[in-house]
């Protein structure tokens, strides 16, 4: 039986914590309680409090831009007579005039529990610029849809930051919104003044379909849980010529290349470990000569790879590249999954 998970949003729009204040709100399409119902609109019915601004991340305020690097438009919010602020568009950093008049930003924002998902950065930008500007940062906790216990991956090294991956953290990393707010905020020195509203009722072993809120999919090509379960290892596609799925109802769930024997494939991946690593180097060996990583730009980066910017250096590529076994590659992640086990536990919640 599903339990019954209280969202951050839940507890903050039950206090009395915004009162007196002008708000702005990070937020998208998918910033909804468990009655499907917005927190724009809660905000907006909550007595004494004014809904002053509307800031949108990557894919746009109402997520219907669908690939990277296509940016998204500022605009009006019609129905509630606000601005809406593009937080992908000419700036990723809201600016003095957005926060001009704003008492507190609020950001409801759902992650999937990878490193390279942006708005976890959009967050970190919204902190550093409520820093600047003397903003109070209210960030409404969320679960993270793949557990809290699961830390995978090599850690972000120093020289390969960038919109997807601007703090050294491990690829799926385990903890919830808030919980990376405070680690941004204290281990990676943003100083904002922050508020952190607690979830009720999540513990660290839920995945999405245990907490009994509804999956709303959190960016267009996040359409169902799986998809946010294979997609710390898919999403390295990305860096290569292989589909990623991207376009079908599977993305990231189905990847392909048209040079591909499918039988064949699928009996050389009978293996213990299945992960995007495996897939793409399943997919070099197939044929070296039609394999191609993908070329710069990515997510803003004009020089550097697209698969070191995903991957947080040159390491995997060049692992890859060299024919190093798949279990080597896992076993050279060991220390850093450790030393991020250590660091974050001075900031987890629940």
């Amino acid at each position: 039986m599903a339990a019954s998970v209280r969202l951050g949003s839940d507890v903050l729009l039950c206090s009395s914590r915004l009162e007196g204040a002008r708000v702005g709100v990070v937020c998208n399409h998918a910033s909804i309680d468990r009655g499907f119902l917005h927190v724009i609109d809660r905000v907006a019915m909550c007595e004494g409090v004014t809904l002053a601004a509307i800031f949108g991340p990557q894919h746009g305020f109402r997520s219907d831009v669908q690939d990277n690097m296509v940016e998204t438009p500022h605009g009006d919010d019609p129905r509630r007579r606000v601005p809406i602020y593009s937080l992908y568009s000419e700036t990723r950093e809201p600016t003095a005039e957005m926060l001009r008049g704003i008492d507190a930003l609020v950001i409801d924002l759902q992650d999937i529990g990878a490193r390279i998902y942006t708005y976890i950065y959009t967050m970190a930008n919204c902190m550093r610029a409520a820093a600047k500007h003397g903003v109070t940062v209210i960030v409404c906790d969320r679960p993270n849809p793949i557990g809290g216990i699961g830390v995978e991956g090599a850690t972000l090294q120093h020289g390969w930051e960038s919109f997807v991956g601007l703090f050294p953290i491990p690829m799926r990393h385990g903890m919830t919104t808030g919980e990376l707010a405070k680690l941004f905020n204290d281990a990676f020195g943003i100083g904002a003044s922050l508020d952190v509203v607690k979830m009720e009722g999540w513990t660290r072993d839920m995945y999405a379909d245990a907490t009994g809120l509804p999956w709303v999919m959190p960016s267009p090509n996040m359409p169902t849980l799986d998809t946010a379960i294979v997609y710390p290892g898919t999403v390295l596609f990305e860096g290569t010529m292989v589909s990623e799925g991207r376009g079908t109802t599977r993305p990231f769930e189905l990847v392909g290349a048209p040079w591909i024997d499918a039988e064949r494939f699928a009996e050389a991946m009978n293996k213990p470990v299945i992960t995007g690593v495996a897939l793409i180097d399943m997919f070099r060996r197939f044929d070296p000569s039609r394999f191609a990583w993908r070329q710069p730009p990515y997510e803003y980066e004009h020089d550097k790879m697209p698969i070191d910017i995903l991957a947080g250096s040159d390491v995997l590529r060049k692992q890859v590249e060299s024919g190093v076994a798949i279990g080597e590659i896992a076993a050279s992640w060991a220390d850093d999954e450790a030393e991020f086990l250590r660091l974050r536990s001075s900031y987890l919640l629940y």
